[in-house]
């Protein structure tokens, strides 16, 4: 089987081409390949399909084997896999598991559009939403130092998200005028991700909630930089983006 490796600040992730619907799914094959010592090693792996009407289908599994809810910068490779693959131009429309995305292609970046927002459950000390996958934010002023994983793994297994299947969990420092910087618990991976492309939108979300900050938010992740852009409506948010490089990092076979 042919496999390829793709980045996106660090995100990392298997890509099958599987047009011909013949890779092997099973949680424990998916787990074996994405283990970092056993395996290939990616906190992901990612199946790209055929869909009637649309470019491609997304089809995305946890570093664990189990399918998982959208996941931005995985959408972001995915795209840039498909363009290598000679299937897109500079621009497509594809399904995945939280709807249709659209998303543009250049050179060094990648810019992919995410779901609507339009529920924010605002408490006093942090905020839940939905961008895809469910996320939690939460702001500090010693991002570098925090507990990134005792506090995360606690807050995604403790109520009220436990009893819900869990949350992904983000910690925010206040970087500058639109800047922040993130670090992300990443359920299903069960550890800090070198970024989180859903999570950081739900960062930059809170952030114009909260802090007044505009249409765009610049956010500094431990593999990198990312850029969220934004519309905010009556209703909550539309037209938002995840921009940011997606790269291919090597291909290979396995048995």
């Amino acid at each position: 089987m042919k496999f390829y490796k793709y980045q996106g600040t660090g995100n990392d992730f298997v890509v099958v081409d599987d047009r011909a619907n013949s890779f092997p799914i099973s949680q424990e094959y998916i787990a074996h390949l994405c283990h970092r010592r056993f395996g290939i090693g990616a906190d992901g792996l990612m199946l790209l399909q055929n869909a009637e009407g649309y470019d491609f289908r997304m089809i995305y599994f946890n570093s664990d084997g189990t399918e998982g809810s959208m996941c931005g910068n995985g959408g972001r490779c995915l795209v840039r896999f498909a363009h290598d693959l000679g299937i897109i131009g500079e621009q497509t429309t594809f399904i995945a598991v939280d709807g249709e995305h659209e998303a543009k292609v250049s050179a060094d970046k990648i810019s992919l559009k995410m779901i609507d927002v339009s529920e924010i459950d605002q408490q006093a000390d942090y905020d839940f939403m939905n961008t895809g996958s469910p996320h939690y934010v939460t702001y500090t002023d010693d991002l570098e130092h925090y507990d990134v994983y005792g506090s995360g793994k606690a807050i995604r297994y403790g109520e009220p998200f436990g009893s819900k299947g869990g949350t992904n969990v983000n910690f925010v420092e206040v970087k500058g005028e639109n800047a922040l910087a993130v670090r992300t618990y990443e359920r299903g991976v069960e550890d800090e991700t070198y970024a989180c492309g859903t999570g950081v939108t739900a960062c930059a979300l809170s952030a114009n909630l909260r802090l007044g900050f505009d249409n765009y938010v610049d956010i500094k992740v431990m593999g990198g930089q990312l850029r969220i852009e934004f519309e905010k409506t009556e209703n909550g948010y539309q037209n938002i983006y995840l921009i940011g490089p997606a790269v291919r990092v090597f291909e290979g076979e396995i048995a």
